[in-house]
């Protein structure tokens, strides 16, 4: 389906339970009349206006993403925004902290021995993909992934964080990788 049909279809408004059948509601009426107030709402989640402004617009591109067949009725587009937005930011938090990690890793390197910007770019690239292949994973598996992956910690120590068992570090640890080859392949 074209760019322009998938702005015709790809959300439908029902004014209310009883109308029938709901009236089509392109996607750029639902930008025009809530894009402001979803700038706004992201700006009190977030310190930066740009970032506000880059999440709200990967708000309504996840929009038009959406394939025609399906496509949804919104009742309440504010609450529907909200969710993917809420998605978005929880995304951008974990890419946040990811950075933060791999910074720190940086910083207790040795001047000779710290990769030139470009490789910690392509470092940092790589990571964010691995953990976009993690996303589907429960939060201790991955958190057991990242903690021996970026900070180097033994099962032993990550089993004392995380409150479980060594032998459980070992399952999420093939969980993990598991989930690398499936997506890689």
């Amino acid at each position: 389906m074209d760019f322009r049909a998938n702005l015709e279809c790809v959300v439908t408004y029902a004014v209310s339970p009883a109308a029938d059948p709901p009236s089509p509601y392109c996607l750029s009426q639902l930008y025009g009349e809530h894009h402001p107030w979803l700038l706004r709402w992201l700006r009190g989640k977030l310190s930066c206006t740009d970032h506000a402004a880059d999440l709200a617009q990967d708000t309504f591109v996840k929009l038009l993403a959406t394939p025609a067949e399906r496509a949804v009725t919104l009742r309440e587009p504010r609450a529907y925004l909200t969710t993917v937005a809420r998605r978005l930011l929880i995304d951008h938090y974990r890419r946040q902290s990811l950075e933060q990690a791999w910074l720190a890793t940086l910083a207790q390197l040795p001047a000779p021995a710290a990769p030139s910007a470009e490789e910690r770019l392509l470092i940092l690239e790589t990571l964010h993909q691995i953990d976009a292949m993690l996303d589907g994973l429960a939060a201790k598996v991955r958190t057991a992934f990242l903690l021996s992956q970026l900070e180097g910690m033994a099962y032993a120590d990550i089993a004392a964080r995380l409150r479980v068992s060594e032998r459980t570090v070992k399952r999420y640890m093939v969980q993990a990788l598991e989930q690398c080859i499936v997506l890689l392949a």
